[in-house]
């Protein structure tokens, strides 16, 4: 009876083997759960910004406003007979003191 249930001990501890510690364990699919969510979660962000990069594509093919504000904002290009003011500022301000003459 001894060698029968020692023979029956080692083959349920052969069958769980493969679920704790082998190749299909349970932390090894916990982990590839965890790695499915933030893949799902990086192709969500990803697909957003190729709409939003799509939706300027398409503004792009069918809108000349859309290439004028680019040549505008990007290149600092203006149409022809407009002017353009460009205000700069000074990065201290002056301090005005008075002049002594001795």
């Amino acid at each position: 009876m001894k060698p029968l249930s020692f023979i029956l001990l080692m083959l349920v501890f052969a069958m769980q083997y493969s679920l704790w510690v082998g190749k299909a364990s349970w932390l090894r699919v916990l982990q590839v759960d965890q790695e499915v969510v933030a893949a799902r979660k990086n192709n969500l962000q990803l697909q957003a910004r190729n709409n939003k990069l799509e939706a300027e594509v398409n503004d792009l093919k069918q809108g000349l406003e859309a290439i004028e504000e680019r040549a505008r904002s990007d290149l600092g290009m203006i149409k022809e007979g407009e002017v353009l003011f460009q205000i700069v500022r000074n990065a201290q301000p002056q301090t005005s003191q008075p002049d002594i003459a001795p």
